[in-house]
């Protein structure tokens, strides 16, 4: 019973940096570049819903999809902005630019007083509730992040399959030029899946914040969810998920049977291994260059 609670939490965990590495997928195939800024925006999702509820007085269910909306919104403009001048430029000077995002968005929270110097509880009305099936606990906590996950998993495949936008950006994401000549606006649509990260990686601090808090550090998790991506296949939606999901299990694991300091770890093991076995990812697309 201990094996299916350790399970069940490196599940939880895992959904999180699936939703983060969801971010770096949906903006690689649609730009071909890595945004290391997603981390950081799930920082930014988890303050505008504590704002919402500490300052405004809105209730979680209010405020959480106000706080998606409003950063799905950010996503938008930093890439009209900032992203989309320097598209064009080699792909290490957009990457460094998500970084230096990342380290803004950080220093202008910190500069916050009585809040982003500070450690706060997000309130949500199922926080410390948990289900007892026999011997088994489910913290009320850790279902929430995976019923959400399943929920927006099943959201964004209907899009993709069956709604024009999500058709356009699969078929931008396959080769801009071509759907551009075909009269889809690829600018508009870049814009569009900035937008879309930024508001998934939201949703993930706000799953993320009743476990571990709201605090200005809380971003770093980012640099776990990128082995996700990787190991899931850098190309793939699903493969971000089942990477995070496998990455979560694999911490939650070594934390328990394994010695100190292998958690930390976990994570870039599993990368290393996987780089060896399947370079491509589990669900990465093997490529072919002609010459």
């Amino acid at each position: 019973m201990q094996f299916l609670q350790l399970i069940l939490s490196g599940a939880s965990q895992g959904c999180i940096y699936g939703l983060i590495a969801l971010g770096f997928v949906l903006i690689y195939k649609a730009t071909e570049t890595v945004s290391f800024a997603q981390g950081e925006l799930m920082m930014l999702g988890a303050f505008a819903g504590l704002t919402g509820m500490s300052f405004l007085g809105l209730p979680f269910w209010a405020a959480a999809p106000l706080a998606v909306a409003a950063m799905a919104l950010l996503g938008v403009l930093a890439e009209r902005v900032v992203i989309r001048p320097i598209l064009g430029q080699p792909a290490f000077s957009i990457v460094m630019l998500t970084i230096g995002l990342g380290y803004v968005a950080r220093g202008l929270i910190t500069m916050v007083p009585n809040v982003g110097t500070d450690t706060h509880t997000l309130a949500v009305p199922y926080k410390d509730q948990a289900v007892n099936l026999g011997a088994l606990v489910l913290n009320v906590e850790q279902i929430v992040i995976i019923a959400s996950t399943a929920v927006l998993c099943a959201l964004l495949f209907v899009m993709f399959k069956y709604s024009k936008l999500g058709i356009a950006m699969q078929a931008s994401s396959q080769n801009q030029l071509a759907a551009y000549y075909m009269g889809i606006p690829v600018k508009r649509l870049n814009g569009l899946v900035w937008g879309l990260a930024a508001g998934v990686a939201a949703l993930a601090g706000l799953l993320l914040a009743p476990i571990t808090f709201v605090h200005a550090n809380m971003g770093f998790i980012g640099l776990k969810a990128f082995p996700a991506a990787v190991v899931g296949g850098f190309g793939s939606l699903p493969g971000a998920i089942v990477g995070g999901l496998l990455i979560g299990v694999v911490e939650s694991l070594s934390g328990f049977y394994l010695p100190d300091g292998f958690k930390d770890t976990a994570a870039y093991i599993v990368v290393l291994i996987m780089l060896v076995v399947k370079p491509n990812g589990l669900f990465g697309e093997r490529l072919r260059k002609k010459v």
